[in-house]
């Protein structure tokens, strides 16, 4: 498993719980505004399989979960195996994963072996491939994003508020998609970061007030709504 990075802990990104996250290395987006360029591009120097065994083992009593991030996870070829490793230590497992691979999405939950899913919804399907900065296949958003719903663990949808790409229109059309889910997280644009497109940049992040509006909008069809990053 080709794993780039690790955050050795964390209490804000499973929730309710205390985690480790480990960054896969490589993605099949390219997110103009992403902040991981290194791990999108496979430039992140790799870390030992051995040293990732025993951290799993060492940090067992101390950790309830394990949380996959990326770059993207579930385009590993070794992704599940990886999991039921994780899970043979007795960790809590979720994912984040940008929905690109239901089938990937659909044989966890099936086979019981995440507990926590967030999904980065990057925009409303109609302009998604200017957000994912590739040509995307919208159909797989879509399911992923059914499964997901329709699954019986805890998640949320997340998006990147970015100006020139999230509006009052994003917004209605992605309550539509989302209708009747439980927790969505409107994520705050940084521009202070490395990213993929060295213009992003020079675009300001929405006043809070802005975001305020957004969420408004959002509550008509989510049932929680939540800004981060502010």
């Amino acid at each position: 498993m080709k794993i780039g990075g690790i955050q050795k802990t964390s209490l804000i990104d499973y929730p309710n719980k205390v985690c480790a996250v480990f960054f896969a290395s490589g993605c099949n987006f390219r997110c103009p505004y992403c902040y991981n360029p290194k791990l999108v591009f496979n430039k992140t120097k790799l870390i030992d399989e051995k040293y990732i065994n025993k951290f799993l083992e060492e940090r067992k009593n101390y950790l309830d979960a394990i949380l996959l991030s990326g770059g993207e996870i579930t385009a590993k070829p070794d992704f599940i195996e990886f999991v039921r490793k994780i899970k043979k230590y007795g960790y809590l497992v979720g994912i984040e994963t940008n929905g690109s691979n239901p089938d990937a999405i659909k044989k966890l939950i099936d086979n019981e072996l995440v507990d926590f899913i967030a999904m980065d919804l990057k925009s409303d399907l109609e302009t998604y491939y200017m957000a994912a900065g590739v040509k995307v296949e919208k159909e797989k958003i879509k399911k992923s994003v059914e499964l997901i719903k329709d699954s019986d663990i805890d998640y949320e949808f997340r998006t990147t508020v970015v100006p020139g790409l999230f509006d009052e229109k994003t917004a209605i059309e992605i309550g539509e998609l989302l209708k009747g889910s439980k927790r969505y997280v409107l994520q705050q644009f940084n521009n202070e970061e490395d990213m993929i497109n060295k213009s992003f940049k020079r675009k300001k992040p929405y006043t809070v007030d802005k975001l305020k509006k957004f969420k408004k909008i959002l509550e008509n069809y989510i049932d929680e709504v939540k800004i981060s990053g502010i």
